[in-house]
């Protein structure tokens, strides 16, 4: 007997900007690009002896991302990548139970960016990125925040 099962993964982003008083000022929620590299990361999570190190960090830049990286990731007034305790990972119920793995950050900004790009790793510094997004240019000012929430759906 042959069974065959088609497995795809889909990414989705939410982000919500807010200003100091709660107020939102741009809401964002789309589908994004699963990178080939993440999708290799993946399959190499499954092999115990690869030694690869699971998905728990968050960035957000400005540009376009590649297939690889941000196209420019923040440094500077609160948009540092974010990670380890600052990243709450969850294992949530989309169609199947626990289909999807979900990602959620809050970055507190100091002062003003102007961000176009997120992306999803496995790591602080130049490590695999999973995921990513684009989205039309969104300024932020000393004491607004964003919420990111990432999901990806094993399909």
């Amino acid at each position: 007997m042959h069974v065959s099962d088609t497995i795809r993964l889909v990414g989705r982003t939410h982000l919500v900007f807010r200003h100091k008083n709660g107020e939102i000022f741009a809401e964002i929620d789309k589908t994004n690009t699963i990178t080939t590299v993440g999708k290799q990361l993946l399959a190499k999570l499954m092999a115990v002896d690869v030694g690869e190190t699971g998905i728990d960090y968050i960035a957000i830049g400005v540009g376009t991302p590649s297939a690889t990286a941000l196209g420019s990731e923040s440094t500077t007034n609160g948009g540092t990548r974010r990670g380890a305790a600052n990243v709450t990972g969850t294992n949530e119920t989309t169609t199947l139970t626990g289909d999807t793995a979900r990602f959620i950050t809050t970055f507190t900004f100091t002062g003003a960016l102007v961000l176009t790009e997120a992306g999803l790793f496995n790591g602080a510094g130049a490590d695999t990125m999973l995921a990513s997004q684009t989205f039309a240019a969104v300024t932020t000012a000393d004491t607004d925040t964003l919420q990111l929430t990432w999901d990806v759906k094993v399909a």
